[in-house]
Protein backbone atom coordinates (compact mmCIF):
# COMPACT_ATOMS: atom_id res chain seq x y z
CA UNK A 1 0.00 0.00 0.00
CA UNK A 2 2.83 2.40 0.88
CA UNK A 3 4.63 1.54 -2.36
CA UNK A 4 1.52 2.43 -4.36
CA UNK A 5 1.17 5.66 -2.37
CA UNK A 6 4.74 6.92 -2.83
CA UNK A 7 4.91 6.00 -6.53
CA UNK A 8 2.13 8.52 -7.06
CA UNK A 9 4.49 11.32 -6.03
CA UNK A 10 6.71 10.85 -9.08
CA UNK A 11 4.48 12.38 -11.75
CA UNK A 12 3.47 15.79 -13.18
CA UNK A 13 7.10 16.65 -13.90
CA UNK A 14 8.54 15.42 -10.60
CA UNK A 15 11.69 13.48 -11.53
CA UNK A 16 14.72 11.89 -9.91
CA UNK A 17 18.00 12.56 -11.70
CA UNK A 18 21.57 11.34 -11.04
CA UNK A 19 23.19 13.09 -8.08
CA UNK A 20 19.94 14.64 -6.78
CA UNK A 21 19.52 15.70 -3.16
CA UNK A 22 16.07 14.74 -1.85
CA UNK A 23 14.30 15.61 1.40
CA UNK A 24 11.71 13.09 2.61
CA UNK A 25 9.72 14.81 5.35
CA UNK A 26 7.51 12.18 6.95
CA UNK A 27 9.65 9.26 5.80
CA UNK A 28 7.83 6.55 7.78
CA UNK A 29 9.79 3.29 7.27
CA UNK A 30 11.62 4.61 4.22
CA UNK A 31 9.73 3.22 1.22
CA UNK A 32 9.95 6.51 -0.69
CA UNK A 33 13.63 6.90 0.14
CA UNK A 34 14.48 3.41 -1.09
CA UNK A 35 12.50 3.87 -4.32
CA UNK A 36 14.17 7.23 -4.96
CA UNK A 37 17.61 5.66 -4.67
CA UNK A 38 16.58 3.03 -7.23
CA UNK A 39 15.57 5.69 -9.78
CA UNK A 40 19.02 7.16 -10.42
CA UNK A 41 22.65 6.80 -9.30
CA UNK A 42 24.37 8.90 -6.64
CA UNK A 43 21.13 10.24 -5.16
CA UNK A 44 21.20 11.27 -1.49
CA UNK A 45 18.03 11.26 0.63
CA UNK A 46 17.53 13.00 3.97
CA UNK A 47 14.76 11.05 5.75
CA UNK A 48 12.87 12.68 8.64
CA UNK A 49 10.90 10.45 11.03
CA UNK A 50 10.28 11.46 14.68
CA UNK A 51 8.53 8.35 16.11
CA UNK A 52 11.20 6.09 17.72
CA UNK A 53 9.69 2.72 16.73
CA UNK A 54 9.18 3.82 13.13
CA UNK A 55 12.63 5.43 12.98
CA UNK A 56 14.18 2.09 14.02
CA UNK A 57 12.59 0.43 10.97
CA UNK A 58 13.70 3.37 8.81
CA UNK A 59 17.29 2.96 9.99
CA UNK A 60 17.15 -0.78 9.24
CA UNK A 61 15.92 -0.07 5.70
CA UNK A 62 18.59 2.60 5.24
CA UNK A 63 21.22 0.08 6.30
CA UNK A 64 19.88 -2.68 4.04
CA UNK A 65 19.14 -0.60 0.96
CA UNK A 66 20.64 2.85 1.31
CA UNK A 67 24.33 2.08 0.76
CA UNK A 68 25.11 5.10 2.96
CA UNK A 69 23.00 7.46 0.87
CA UNK A 70 19.97 7.58 3.19
CA UNK A 71 20.54 10.01 6.06
CA UNK A 72 18.09 9.25 8.88
CA UNK A 73 17.09 12.21 11.07
CA UNK A 74 14.94 11.11 14.02
CA UNK A 75 13.14 14.42 14.40
CA UNK A 76 9.89 15.96 13.28
CA UNK A 77 10.01 19.02 11.04
CA UNK A 78 8.30 22.23 12.08
CA UNK A 79 8.50 26.01 12.06
CA UNK A 80 10.82 26.17 15.09
CA UNK A 81 13.18 23.94 17.03
CA UNK A 82 11.76 22.22 20.10
CA UNK A 83 9.60 19.25 21.02
CA UNK A 84 6.08 18.07 20.26
CA UNK A 85 3.70 15.32 21.31
CA UNK A 86 2.94 12.84 18.55
CA UNK A 87 0.19 10.24 18.46
CA UNK A 88 1.62 6.89 17.36
CA UNK A 89 -0.62 4.27 15.72
CA UNK A 90 1.28 0.94 15.93
CA UNK A 91 -1.17 -0.87 13.62
CA UNK A 92 -0.90 1.80 10.93
CA UNK A 93 2.34 3.74 11.50
CA UNK A 94 1.89 5.94 8.42
CA UNK A 95 -0.98 7.77 10.16
CA UNK A 96 1.13 8.78 13.18
CA UNK A 97 0.84 12.50 13.62
CA UNK A 98 1.26 15.56 15.81
CA UNK A 99 -2.23 16.60 14.70
CA UNK A 100 -4.63 13.77 15.70
CA UNK A 101 -7.48 16.27 15.80
CA UNK A 102 -7.86 15.89 12.02
CA UNK A 103 -9.27 12.42 12.72
CA UNK A 104 -10.61 12.93 16.26
CA UNK A 105 -12.86 15.82 15.26
CA UNK A 106 -14.37 13.77 12.45
CA UNK A 107 -14.00 10.05 13.24
CA UNK A 108 -16.27 9.15 10.35
CA UNK A 109 -13.72 10.58 7.90
CA UNK A 110 -11.19 7.85 8.67
CA UNK A 111 -13.81 5.14 8.28
CA UNK A 112 -14.77 6.60 4.90
CA UNK A 113 -11.10 6.68 3.85
CA UNK A 114 -10.77 3.00 4.73
CA UNK A 115 -13.96 2.19 2.80
CA UNK A 116 -12.74 4.10 -0.26
CA UNK A 117 -9.40 2.29 -0.16
CA UNK A 118 -11.23 -1.05 -0.03
CA UNK A 119 -13.15 -0.07 -3.15
CA UNK A 120 -10.08 1.29 -4.99
CA UNK A 121 -7.04 -0.73 -3.84
CA UNK A 122 -3.70 -0.90 -5.66
CA UNK A 123 -3.63 -3.50 -8.42
CA UNK A 124 -1.46 -5.80 -6.31
CA UNK A 125 -4.11 -5.74 -3.56
CA UNK A 126 -7.21 -6.06 -5.70
CA UNK A 127 -8.38 -8.93 -3.43
CA UNK A 128 -9.52 -6.18 -1.03
CA UNK A 129 -12.50 -5.55 -3.30
CA UNK A 130 -13.95 -8.86 -2.15
CA UNK A 131 -14.15 -7.67 1.48
CA UNK A 132 -17.67 -6.33 2.17
CA UNK A 133 -17.44 -2.60 2.90
CA UNK A 134 -19.69 -3.15 5.94
CA UNK A 135 -16.47 -4.25 7.68
CA UNK A 136 -14.77 -0.90 7.09
CA UNK A 137 -15.69 0.29 10.58
CA UNK A 138 -14.14 -2.78 12.21
CA UNK A 139 -10.99 -2.41 10.12
CA UNK A 140 -10.76 1.30 10.96
CA UNK A 141 -11.13 0.54 14.68
CA UNK A 142 -8.36 -2.07 14.48
CA UNK A 143 -6.00 0.28 12.66
CA UNK A 144 -6.23 2.95 15.40
CA UNK A 145 -6.20 0.45 18.28
CA UNK A 146 -3.34 0.83 20.74
CA UNK A 147 -2.61 4.45 19.89
CA UNK A 148 -0.42 6.27 22.37
CA UNK A 149 1.57 9.47 22.59
CA UNK A 150 5.32 10.03 22.44
CA UNK A 151 7.37 13.19 22.83
CA UNK A 152 9.77 13.85 19.94
CA UNK A 153 12.31 16.46 18.96
CA UNK A 154 11.61 19.00 16.23
CA UNK A 155 13.98 20.55 13.74
CA UNK A 156 13.50 22.94 10.80
CA UNK A 157 14.42 22.75 7.13
CA UNK A 158 16.60 25.82 7.61
CA UNK A 159 18.53 24.14 10.44
CA UNK A 160 19.21 21.00 8.40
CA UNK A 161 20.34 22.98 5.36
CA UNK A 162 22.74 24.91 7.57
CA UNK A 163 24.00 21.85 9.47
CA UNK A 164 24.76 19.86 6.31
CA UNK A 165 25.91 22.88 4.28
CA UNK A 166 23.55 22.09 1.41
CA UNK A 167 23.58 24.31 -1.67
CA UNK A 168 20.46 22.74 -3.24
CA UNK A 169 17.49 20.45 -2.69
CA UNK A 170 16.33 18.96 -5.97
CA UNK A 171 13.11 17.52 -4.55
CA UNK A 172 11.35 18.09 -1.26
CA UNK A 173 8.59 15.59 -0.53
CA UNK A 174 6.38 16.50 2.45
CA UNK A 175 3.88 13.97 3.79
CA UNK A 176 3.66 14.63 7.50
CA UNK A 177 0.00 14.11 8.37
CA UNK A 178 -1.20 17.67 8.85
CA UNK A 179 2.08 19.42 9.71
CA UNK A 180 2.87 20.56 6.17
CA UNK A 181 2.27 24.26 6.87
CA UNK A 182 4.56 24.21 9.92
CA UNK A 183 7.21 22.49 7.80
CA UNK A 184 7.03 25.20 5.13
CA UNK A 185 7.26 27.92 7.79
CA UNK A 186 10.61 26.45 8.86
CA UNK A 187 12.22 27.24 5.50
CA UNK A 188 14.34 30.37 5.78
CA UNK A 189 13.80 33.18 3.28
CA UNK A 190 17.36 32.69 2.08
CA UNK A 191 16.80 28.96 1.49
CA UNK A 192 13.72 28.92 -0.75
CA UNK A 193 15.84 29.48 -3.85
CA UNK A 194 17.77 26.27 -3.14
CA UNK A 195 14.65 24.13 -3.61
CA UNK A 196 13.92 23.06 -7.20
CA UNK A 197 10.72 21.02 -6.89
CA UNK A 198 8.19 19.98 -4.25
CA UNK A 199 5.43 17.46 -3.78
CA UNK A 200 3.25 17.96 -0.72
CA UNK A 201 0.33 16.10 0.78
CA UNK A 202 -1.94 18.91 1.93
CA UNK A 203 -4.77 18.47 4.42
CA UNK A 204 -7.17 21.18 3.28
CA UNK A 205 -8.35 22.41 6.66
CA UNK A 206 -9.43 26.07 6.89
CA UNK A 207 -8.29 26.87 3.35
CA UNK A 208 -4.79 25.45 3.77
CA UNK A 209 -4.53 24.19 0.19
CA UNK A 210 -5.01 27.68 -1.23
CA UNK A 211 -2.57 29.07 1.37
CA UNK A 212 0.12 26.62 0.31
CA UNK A 213 -0.47 27.26 -3.38
CA UNK A 214 -0.13 31.02 -2.90
CA UNK A 215 3.01 30.64 -0.78
CA UNK A 216 4.70 28.42 -3.35
CA UNK A 217 3.70 30.69 -6.21
CA UNK A 218 5.22 33.63 -4.34
CA UNK A 219 8.44 31.65 -3.97
CA UNK A 220 8.66 30.96 -7.70
CA UNK A 221 6.88 27.60 -8.01
CA UNK A 222 4.56 28.71 -10.78
CA UNK A 223 4.00 25.24 -12.28
CA UNK A 224 1.50 23.60 -9.95
CA UNK A 225 -0.79 20.58 -10.23
CA UNK A 226 -3.31 19.54 -7.57
CA UNK A 227 -4.91 16.11 -7.50
CA UNK A 228 -6.53 13.60 -5.18
CA UNK A 229 -5.58 9.96 -5.12
CA UNK A 230 -8.18 7.49 -6.29
CA UNK A 231 -10.31 6.51 -3.32
CA UNK A 232 -9.73 9.77 -1.45
CA UNK A 233 -12.16 11.91 -3.46
CA UNK A 234 -14.36 12.47 -0.41
CA UNK A 235 -11.47 13.43 1.86
CA UNK A 236 -9.66 16.72 2.43
CA UNK A 237 -6.32 15.23 1.38
CA UNK A 238 -4.69 16.52 -1.79
CA UNK A 239 -1.32 16.10 -3.47
CA UNK A 240 0.29 19.33 -4.67
CA UNK A 241 3.07 19.07 -7.27
CA UNK A 242 5.13 22.23 -7.71
CA UNK A 243 8.03 23.13 -9.96
CA UNK A 244 9.86 26.29 -10.90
Amino acid sequence: MLDHHVEGYLQHGIQINPGDVVFDVGANVGVFGVRVLQKAPDVKVFCFEPIPDIADALRANASLHGDGRMVVIQEGVSATLGEATFTYFPNTPALSTAHPEQWDENPGAFKEAVKSTMKNPPESMRWMRWIPTMFSGLIANYLVKGRHTVTCKLTTIAEVIKKHNLDRIDLMKIDCEGAEWDTLMGIGDEHWGKIKSMVIEVHDEHGRLEQVKQLLNKQGFTRQVVEQEEGLENSKMYNLFALR
